[in-house]
């Protein structure tokens, strides 16, 4: 990617460019697979569990307009959409599906697993933009604060400690990790890496 360094970061490297177009293009495309998510999930509860479907659309709402708004962002940054959209729609329709086939204790699983490991990486891209790009750290938290909100709401709903459902929901974590840093190029983790020092040291 030959994203060059642009005025409204100020003076920053190319490298830092580079991240930020990263940054961009794996939460939409994060956002397009919660999407999907939802839209599976939805449609099996229709049929099934009719009492959480409200819930699951409002939510779905938000993760539409949150894909909106990084799509939005991108132009400013000489970036575009992910090249590989289709695998993180067809995955986000499996995995919805699979889980909705659980019943609602899967739903929330699912829910909670998926927007625990977005939040992690929302914390570190938080701290990286802070002094490169306050237009984009200011977009990011005010969609972490929704993405917490559902978190917390499922969270809450857990009420199981069926094994299945717990090894579902480590898997489920593992792989959102995985696709973001592959996603990222591994940018994610050096994120992180600087985070952890930043605490370290603080």
């Amino acid at each position: 990617m030959n994203a060059p360094s642009i005025d409204i970061h100020g003076e920053i490297s190319r490298r830092d460019a580079v991240t930020i177009a990263r940054i961009l293009k794996v939460n939409h495309a994060g956002e397009f697979g919660a999407i999907c998510i939802y839209r599976a999930q939805i449609a099996v509860s229709k049929r099934l569990y009719p009492g959480i479907v409200e819930f699951l659309e409002e939510t779905l709402s938000h993760e539409i307009q949150h894909c909106k708004m990084f799509r939005s962002a991108m132009p400013e940054r000489h970036t575009r959409p992910c090249a590989v959209m289709s695998l993180w729609g067809n995955g986000g329709w499996v995995l919805g599906f699979l889980t909705a086939l659980f019943g609602p204790q899967g739903i929330w699983v699912c829910t909670a697993a998926v927007e625990s490991a977005v939040h992690r990486h929302l914390d570190d891209q938080l701290f990286f933009l802070r002094d490169r790009d306050a237009e984009l750290h200011g977009l990011i938290l005010d969609i972490q604060n929704e993405e917490l909100a559902h978190l917390h709401y499922a969270q809450n709903r857990i009420t199981t400690s069926n094994v299945l459902l717990k090894s579902l929901s480590a898997l489920i974590s593992v792989s959102t990790d995985a696709v973001i840093w592959l996603s990222t190029w591994g940018a994610s983790s050096r994120m992180a890496r600087d985070l952890a020092a930043e605490k370290a040291t603080g």
